[in-house]
């Protein structure tokens, strides 16, 4: 399998939006910080400093390329400075988006501020393999890449505090992996965000209930009123039977619209920031919504 290094730089991130920054406001660890909705006045922009701030450690972004096969994987490094470790960010992208340019400014945002973010490809095309091999095809990009960082010339990873994030299917299969960490070989979740989570028709990887994630993970679920994608049906089924996970929320993102124009959206495509330095060429129907929809 071929694998490639680029290294691209930027002295500030383009500016992330509204949903990307409100869910970025986040600690990577402790829950905390919400987003505002029904907001009076226009969204201010960005803030300077705090976890969703345009405070960032590093100025360019190492991105590997290693997803040739469907189990393989794209791995992002935070350089200049590059430091000697970072915690580590398993990106579980949405049905199809196998192309990271689709989140590529939330992406660009985790990395400077110190992350490293793994981005397992997991889907081959748009009908291989079938949803129920999303998570073993996700957890071996996970294994592989954390094997790559062991290597000399490697940011190395710190995998006691791992924090997993998955889009539309991406959130079924994280919760799905929450679930197997163990039987998987990958790193326990400390924390895992699941952002407009659901699998529309499908069924393949959804579990009857999610008892088994840890007692110790901490989960957010974010779910847009505006989802007519996959609504809020899977991450109700998450909150409501994870029941030895105390420390889960389950958030309801509203519109936010001043004066007849809308600044905030809650649709299904919220979370997608396209970001064209991390464009593989691929332009299937995801790739195209996401060139349509993210802004």
């Amino acid at each position: 399998m071929k694998a490639k290094n680029q290294l691209f730089r930027f002295s500030i991130l383009k500016q992330l939006k509204p949903w990307s920054k409100a869910i970025a406001i986040m600690s990577p660890l402790i829950f905390k910080g919400l987003f505002a909705t029904a907001q009076e006045t226009p969204y201010p922009g960005q803030p300077f400093d705090g976890p969703g701030g345009a405070e960032y450690q590093h100025k360019s972004v190492a991105f590997f390329d290693a997803a040739t096969r469907a189990d393989g994987y794209w791995l992002f490094e935070p350089a200049d400075p590059k430091p000697d470790s970072a915690e580590v960010i398993v990106f579980l992208h949405g049905y199809g988006a196998y192309n990271p340019m689709a989140y590529g400014k939330w992406i660009k945002h985790l990395v400077a501020k110190g992350n490293i973010v793994i981005y397992p490809r997991y889907q081959k095309n748009l009908v291989w393999p079938r949803p129920n091999g999303f998570p073993e095809n996700a957890a071996k990009g996970i294994r592989d890449a954390l094997r790559e960082l062991q290597k000399d010339g490697r940011v190395k990873p710190k995998t006691d505090q791992v924090v997993y994030i998955g889009h539309s299917y991406g959130g079924v299969t994280a919760a799905n992996l929450a679930t197997r960490w163990e039987k998987m070989r990958i790193p326990k979740p400390a924390a895992m965000l699941l952002a407009e989570p659901g699998s529309g028709p499908f069924k393949g990887a959804r579990l009857q209930d999610y008892s088994a994630i840890p007692a110790d993970t901490k989960v957010l679920i974010v779910v847009g009123e505006d989802d007519y994608v996959v609504g809020a049906e899977f991450g109700s089924l998450v909150f409501n039977t994870a029941i030895n996970t105390p420390e889960r929320n389950l958030i309801v993102q509203r519109r936010d619209t001043t004066n007849l124009r809308r600044w905030v959206l809650a649709t299904h495509s919220e979370p997608y920031g396209y970001d064209l330095d991390f464009d593989t060429g691929v332009r299937n129907y995801t790739a195209r919504r996401v060139l349509m929809t993210s802004r």
